[in-house]
């Protein structure tokens, strides 16, 4: 029996900037999905988690014999199945736990969602950050079917090209971008697991460790893709401040410092990733968001 649920805006907002109405379909139908999945893991919910991720619902459960869990559902849509495969490869080391999965759900560790690596000071939080992610750069498992950073930037990269042929100003910056990420990928050396998305949000208080990722958008590649997203975190603060050109690229190199990595490569994918997210929010109308990022990006 369904029960009523209202989803979190972000998530509503982000599957349907992302999927149109293949996500307006299991928006709607989400309370019996919920339902679902609730009875068959035979969990307790306690509360829906606000805002929440932006790839499913997260609910704060209790397994029957009373100990915590986190029940995510995911549309099938957004590729759950590999998040799984990330999560199972990991086994807990670095990231969350994954418990169980079925009905469309995953069951996973219980964390502190109120608590992420953003309630630190910033350089306290990069620190923590770069060690939890290095945990999680490993050989990928075999027969994996995770989707490669060539891949996905290949296929980020044309919807680039079109919007610098819609709006010329961004000519600069994308033809840039795109020439970073065509010598990175020309020239990779190592395939790991990636995280995929990871930042700051994305690493939660634990009990059984200080600190786990969640929401993990797993491809494989090289690590300072990965480092990418992270060295533009709290962003608007960089814009904000006076030094902000000095200030990101000396975070840059003290990123890549922290976990051996060539700097030029992080500075490459760093310059892509943000000039990608700029031009997608100016597709989407997010203009203010997009202004930041694409500002970020001319510094480095």
């Amino acid at each position: 029996m369904a029960f009523a649920l209202e989803p979190p805006e972000r998530l509503a907002r982000t599957l349907g900037e992302t999927y149109g109405d293949r996500a307006a379909g299991w928006l709607a139908a989400l309370p019996a999905l919920a339902a679902e999945a609730v009875a068959e893991h035979r969990v307790t919910v306690e509360r829906v988690v606000e805002p929440g991720g932006r790839s499913g619902l997260v609910l704060l459960a209790r397994r029957p014999d009373g100990a915590p869990a986190t029940l995510k559902i995911v549309p099938p849509f957004a590729a759950p199945g590999l998040e799984q495969v990330a999560l199972a490869h990991w086994k807990g080391r670095g990231a969350a736990e994954l418990l169980g999965t079925g009905a469309g759900a995953l069951l996973l560790e219980r964390l502190h969602p109120e608590m992420s690596l953003r309630s630190l000071p910033e350089a306290k939080s990069l620190l923590e950050a770069a060690d939890t992610v290095r945990k999680l750069w490993v050989a990928p498992p075999p027969e994996h079917g995770f989707e490669s950073v060539a891949d996905r930037t290949a296929r980020q990269a044309a919807a680039m090209r079109s919007a610098a042929a819609a709006d010329g100003a961004l000519a600069p910056l994308v033809t840039a971008a795109l020439a970073a990420r065509d010598e990175l990928c020309a020239s990779a050396g190592e395939t790991v697991l990636l995280h995929g998305a990871f930042r700051q949000g994305k690493v939660l208080a634990g009990d059984r460790a200080p600190w786990l990722a969640v929401g993990p958008e797993p491809v494989t590649g090289e690590r300072a893709y990965d480092l990418a997203r992270l060295a533009r975190d709290r962003v608007e603060d960089l814009v904000a401040a006076a030094p902000g050109a000095s200030s990101t690229r000396r975070r840059v190199r003290r990123l890549a410092e922290s976990l051996d990595m060539d700097q030029e490569r992080l500075r490459g994918w760093a310059l892509f990733r943000a000039v990608e997210s700029g031009t997608r929010a100016l597709t989407l109308g997010r203009r203010q968001d997009a202004e930041v990022l694409l500002e970020y990006a001319s510094w480095l």
